[in-house]
C-alpha cells in the first residue's frame, strides 16, 4: 500500500464512513507496553477483571493474535453530544452509552473499510476489532500517531479531545507511510486526578486502579458496590465521565453525526423518581440494543439505590 493509496483510504474512512481519523502502525511485539501491563497486573489494578491477565502473549503481539499480520490500522469514531439528561438530580449514565451499542455500529463500518482495501488495493486478510479481543487499542492508536495516553489513561487527541471510540483492523498488508508517535501534551495539568472522587488515578497520573474507578464499580463489578464508596459516586449509575468532563482538551469536542448514537427522548427525560422506580420491563424497553444491557437490570437497580443512598432492604 503506497502513500497515495493510504491517503485515499484515509479520505474514504473519514468522508464516507464518518470516522474522525485512521492511521497505521507496523504490527510488532510491544516491548514497553508489555512491561507496563505486567506491572499493572502485578499491582492488582485489574481488580476482579481476571480476563485482563488472559492471553498476555496475544495482547502484546498482534502477529500472534492475527498470524501473518503486518499492520495495525487504528480508527477513532466520535460519540460526543451536547444532549444531556434533563433532571440534574437524576442518576447519570456515561455519554458513550446514550445510544446503540457501539460495538455493532463500528464493527460494521470497519468491515466496509476492509472491503474498500480489498477492492482498491488487492486481496488482504486479517481481523476487525472493537473492544472485543486482547488488543491494547489505546497503545496502538498512540503508536499510529493518533494521540497520547493522558494522565487519566484515556487516549487524547489535540484536535478532538477524548470522546471517541477506538477500533482496529489488523491485516497482512504492508503500508508505506511515515508517522510520528504523538507527544504527551498533558503538561503539569492534574485536573483529572484532582476531580476523581474515588482517587482511582494515581497521584502522578497515567495509572488507573480499576478497583476504585466508578466505571468499574458500576459496570464491571458484578456484586454490590462496597459501602466505602457511599456518597462518592457523584450520582453515576452507569459509567463515569468526570475525568473527561474536566479535561481541557475536550473543549475541542464536536457534536457527533451518528444517528445510532442519538439518545432516546425518554432516556433524557427520566427524572429522579422514575429512575428510583425503574422496573425490569422499563429497563428492557429503554435499553434495547444499548451498552447498558451489559450491566443488566439487577446491577443497574442496585447502582441506582446506591447513588440515591437508599437501602432496598429497608423498604
Amino acid at each position: 500500500m503506497n502513500l497515495d493509496q493510504y491517503i485515499s483510504f484515509q479520505k474514504y474512512v473519514t468522508d464516507e464512513l464518518g470516522f474522525l481519523a485512521v492511521a497505521a502502525a507496523p504490527a510488532q511485539f510491544m516491548d514497553q507496553e508489555a512491561r507496563r501491563l505486567e506491572q499493572w497486573l502485578n499491582d492488582g489494578h485489574q481488580a476482579k477483571m481476571d480476563y485482563m491477565g488472559n492471553h498476555f502473549d496475544l495482547r502484546v503481539d498482534p502477529t500472534k493474535l492475527v498470524p501473518g499480520s503486518k499492520t495495525v490500522f487504528s480508527f477513532l469514531y466520535n460519540y460526543y453530544t451536547s444532549d444531556k439528561q434533563e433532571d440534574d438530580q437524576a442518576p447519570k449514565i456515561s455519554m458513550y452509552a446514550y445510544g446503540r451499542d457501539y460495538h455493532k455500529v463500528i464493527k460494521k463500518k470497519l468491515k466496509l473499510a476492509h472491503e474498500w482495501l480489498r477492492e482498491n488495493i488487492g486481496q488482504t486478510e486479517g481481523r476487525v476489532f472493537v473492544d472485543s479481543a486482547p488488543v491494547l487499542e489505546r497503545d496502538w492508536a498512540r503508536r499510529a500517531g493518533l494521540g497520547w495516553i493522558g494522565k487519566h489513561t484515556l487516549l487524547l487527541n489535540q484536535k478532538v479531545g477524548s470522546y471517541f471510540f477506538l477500533g482496529e483492523l489488523i491485516l497482512d498488508l504492508e503500508v508505506e507511510t511515515e508517522h510520528q508517535t504523538s507527544k504527551d501534551h498533558c503538561g503539569t495539568c492534574t485536573r483529572c486526578i484532582d476531580a476523581c472522587p474515588t482517587d482511582a488515578i494515581s497521584p502522578s497520573g497515567y495509572v488507573l486502579d480499576s478497583s476504585k474507578c466508578i466505571s468499574y464499580l458500576t459496570i464491571e463489578l458484578k456484586e454490590d458496590i462496597p459501602k466505602e464508596y457511599q456518597g462518592k459516586l457523584e450520582g453515576w449509575m452507569f459509567g463515569c465521565d468526570i475525568c473527561q468532563q474536566v479535561c481541557p482538551w475536550n473543549r475541542f469536542s464536536t457534536q457527533h453525526t451518528e444517528q445510532d448514537f442519538v439518545p432516546k427522548e425518554e432516556l433524557l427525560a427520566k427524572d429522579l423518581e422514575s429512575w428510583r422506580g425503574l422496573t425490569s420491563e422499563e429497563f428492557d424497553g429503554l435499553f434495547k440494543g444499548s451498552p447498558v444491557k451489559r450491566a443488566g437490570f439487577d446491577k443497574l437497580k442496585s447502582n441506582i439505590d446506591f447513588v440515591l443512598n437508599r437501602n432496598p432492604d429497608s423498604d
